[in-house]
């Protein structure tokens, strides 16, 4: 009798501690700023229980100057890159490290110029054109796209932190390109120039996911 009242005693402490432990936990907001691969920015993060938070950030003013040659034209552009995220974290050992996923609203886009690689004069799906300028848009991401990732944020106590965090972001590459000259309008040459995006799109659609690498500091209240 005396083992089962002693057994019964220590479930019930037990239990009553976990119960305190759950108890104790109060939900934190923390705030911080950031740099990563979408930019400098802000983000706030609400933890409203010890394996849960809301995330919410912004990033941008990050910019990428390249070029790209494509049979006898290489295209060269600006892209700049802006990016929201909405986020639910879970963090499976109620401390810093946690897994993620959200949506993210990306701004990535491209305003490119195609100048002619050899001569003056621009090749488009194997055709050889006279044209006075090529020109047009590349989008690496917009809308909302889906998002994982992992990271680590002092989110579990007060006072100032470091957080990290890794993950990528899913893209949609459209290309679109216009030309200036004389038979632009031209439906064979509508044909070759929608061959041309078409090309591009092929080769940018390598990149299927964006990269997403953030470093910053945070307080949490």
């Amino acid at each position: 009798m005396m083992k089962k009242w002693l057994t019964v005693g220590m479930m019930t402490a037990l239990l009553g501690t976990g119960m305190s432990s759950a108890h104790a936990f109060e939900s934190n907001v923390t705030v911080g700023a950031l740099a990563g691969t979408t930019g400098v920015g802000a983000e706030a993060s609400w933890r409203f229980h010890e394996r849960v938070s809301l995330t919410a950030n912004y990033a941008g003013g990050l910019s990428w100057d390249g070029d790209y040659e494509s049979d006898d034209v290489t295209y060269e552009g600006d892209l700049d890159i802006s990016a929201g995220a909405l986020k639910l974290d879970f963090y499976p050992f109620a401390g810093r490290f946690y897994l993620t996923a959200g949506a993210m609203f990306p701004d990535m886009e491209a305003n490119v110029i195609g100048r002619p690689t050899n001569g003056g004069t621009y090749e488009l799906n194997g055709q050889t054109y006279n044209l006075d300028s090529v020109h047009g848009k590349l989008t690496i991401a917009d809308g909302v796209q889906p998002y994982v990732g992992l990271g680590w944020r002092s989110s579990h106590r007060n006072g100032f932190g470091f957080f990290s965090e890794l993950g990528v972001m899913a893209t949609n590459i459209d290309v679109s390109l216009s030309a200036s000259g004389s038979g632009t309008n031209d439906p064979d040459f509508q044909e070759n120039l929608r061959a041309e995006e078409r090309e591009l799109e092929q080769d940018a659609d390598k990149l299927s996911v964006y990269p997403v690498a953030v470093l910053g500091i945070s307080y949490t209240f």
